[in-house]
């Protein structure tokens, strides 16, 4: 653990109403941030069988509207990464279980194979039933799906001829290029709350953690996951804690560096272009500010 803040970035719900993706990544490269998280929604079934996990507990309230207008992830993350130089970018989180891990696993790779090794991978089981059953998804086994998938990407990704045999993945030996400019892949970072379940699955496959949280102080919600590390034969230094929602107290960002976090994703929410760039000035002070401890 260090004494200094950890890299802070900019996660956002990308929209057909807010700034082209390639120039909210060089807007955000230009004021000394980070990186860039994008998260996903395929489409919303109007149903709304699914309640909003946003909803306040004994309420219903209405799911944003930018849900159901978010930009592709993956297409808005290569225009970014196009247009600029070190900006770290990043899904928060991807629906693994949604998509056919072939493709998905080609699309990672290539991203990360022509921006020179810049990609993370956040990953959620998903909360929206009715989403997951119109891509054929079992919702009780999205998370053993999510694992089967990940396994079989991490197969595309390293392997020469990459095979894969499980209960809900199938892969015959295959050529698939390129690989991915990190060795072994991108960092895979699982997004959610706390729980056994949650920290074995970290803790089994993936590289960190990725929760929700504008706590100025992670350490007791940490140490279980670092314990289960431990169990695992892992070290937890080598894990990636990356916060979205995080404190933008410049004191509380140090804090968090000092406990373990690797990276904390400040939140803009509005999609008016003009909002959006006043929101990143106040939030590349504040990362100046926790940079100088």
């Amino acid at each position: 653990m260090g004494s200094k803040a950890p890299k802070i970035g900019i996660t956002l719900m990308d929209t057909d109403r807010g700034l082209h993706p390639a120039r909210l990544a060089k807007e955000i490269e230009d004021r000394g941030l980070d990186s860039l998280f994008l998260a996903e929604h395929s489409h919303i079934p109007t149903s709304r069988r699914s309640p909003w996990p946003g909803s306040r507990p004994g309420h219903t309230d209405p799911l944003p509207e930018m849900y159901r207008r978010i930009n592709d992830q993956i297409v808005a993350l290569s225009m970014a990464g196009a247009v600029t130089e070190k900006l770290i970018l990043g899904t928060s989180v991807t629906l693994v279980a949604q998509h056919d891990p072939i493709w998905l696993a080609k699309q990672i790779a290539t991203l990360d194979f022509w921006t020179g090794g810049r990609v993370i991978l956040g990953v959620g089981f998903g909360w929206n039933e009715e989403q997951m059953e119109s891509h054929g998804v079992d919702f009780p086994k999205r998370r053993e799906i999510t694992e089967e998938y990940i396994g079989m990407m991490r197969a595309l990704w390293t392997e020469d001829e990459a095979s894969f045999s499980g209960t809900h993945a199938q892969l015959e030996p295959s050529w698939a290029y390129p690989k991915p400019a990190q060795p072994g892949g991108p960092k895979i970072v699982m997004g959610g709350g706390t729980g056994p379940v949650l920290f074995d699955a970290i803790a089994r496959y993936a590289d960190g953690w990725m929760p929700i949280s504008a706590r100025d102080s992670l350490a007791e919600r940490l140490q279980p996951l670092k314990d289960r590390f431990e169990q695992s034969g892992r070290d937890p230094k080598d894990m990636e804690v990356i916060v979205c929602g995080a404190t933008t107290d410049p004191a509380g960002l140090v804090n968090l560096g000092k406990e373990g976090v690797t990276h904390a994703l400040l939140t803009i929410w509005p999609e008016d272009p003009d909002d959006i760039l006043r929101t990143l000035d106040e939030f590349a002070l504040i990362a100046k500010r926790a940079r100088k401890g």
